[in-house]
């Protein structure tokens, strides 16, 4: 048994693309396939179907998978493990974030912990959460920080901050000599939303749902980007509920403004999220003692 056939058949899993993997790994498209029929033989049955053109994982191949992936992964924790005993250890660290933390937490976050652990090299993923969370399950990052809920029992969660959202308009609304408003108000504005898939818009649905407002909602535009939001508001295209995290900046600055909504506060926990592991990464631990 190799484990480098072990890594190479995750690896093809991953892509379900031999072409790929071996683009990947720097290595000729025959010396994957090589090492998948060395697999093949060592399991006595086939581990991909290579009917039609395509590959496919075949039943045993899907069986295989999720113990192949736990065997390389512990592998590579033991090097690891041993090499930091020895001295010889250079931690990876690779974080996956959902937008809104990735793009205006993370930042200053990382550099304060590159500063207390220089010797640890850290890559950072931004994507929805969604997609964060699919590359965690792929073992693509190490662990992920998103604000979205998180639906996958498989996964271990904990919330380690939280959020306002805020609702915020352009200085020249009339809402600006006011102090709050009712949120029954907000069927009258033009309301700015990110995707659907957004976590931010689904709690902000969820509250305007809860209070009996979303269904009087009739105008309001989609934009998939946050920028683009507070850019849209600022030129007085329509009013949005957003992340303090995000709109900062802007308040301070005047370029947006805040207005409170009576009797109404909008919170949203921020999650880490692993998978559960026997020998975690040392890189990974030092990094979850950072945040807590």
């Amino acid at each position: 048994m190799n484990i480098e056939n072990l890594k190479m058949f995750c690896l093809v899993v991953d892509e379900e693309n031999i072409s790929q993997a071996a683009r990947l790994s720097f290595v000729s498209q025959p010396a994957v396939t090589r090492q998948i029929h060395q697999l093949e033989n060592f399991y006595g049955t086939l581990l991909f179907d290579r009917a039609e053109g395509k590959l496919k994982v075949t039943e045993t191949g899907r069986m295989l998978y999720p113990y192949a992936k736990s065997i390389t992964n512990d592998f590579h924790r033991s090097k690891e493990a041993i090499q930091q005993a020895t001295g010889e250890y250079n931690a990876i660290l690779r974080v996956g974030a959902s937008l809104t933390i990735g793009e205006y937490l993370l930042p200053s976050l990382l550099g304060r912990f590159k500063k207390q652990t220089p010797k640890i090299k850290v890559t950072l993923t931004i994507k929805n959460t969604p997609s964060i969370l699919e590359d965690l399950s792929n073992d693509v990052i190490d662990l992920a920080l998103v604000e979205g809920i998180v639906e996958d029992n498989h996964f271990v969660v904990e919330k380690f901050a939280d959020d306002e959202l805020v609702l915020v308009y352009p200085s020249d609304h009339p809402w600006r000599d006011r102090i709050e408003i009712n949120i029954e108000e907000l069927a009258n504005e033009r309301m700015i939303w990110r995707e659907s898939i957004s976590g931010t818009r689904l709690i902000v649905e969820n509250t305007l749902r809860e209070y009996g407002v979303l269904d009087k909602i009739e105008s309001y535009m989609e934009i998939g980007s946050t920028q683009a939001i507070k850019s849209a508001v600022e030129a007085g295209l329509g009013v949005s509920i957003l992340p303090r995290l995000t709109v900062a900046r802007e308040l301070e600055q005047g370029f947006l403004q805040e207005m409170k909504m009576t009797g109404i506060d909008i919170k949203r926990n921020l999650w880490l999220v692993k998978k559960p592991q026997r020998f975690n990464r040392v890189g990974v631990s030092r990094f979850v003692e950072f945040i807590k």
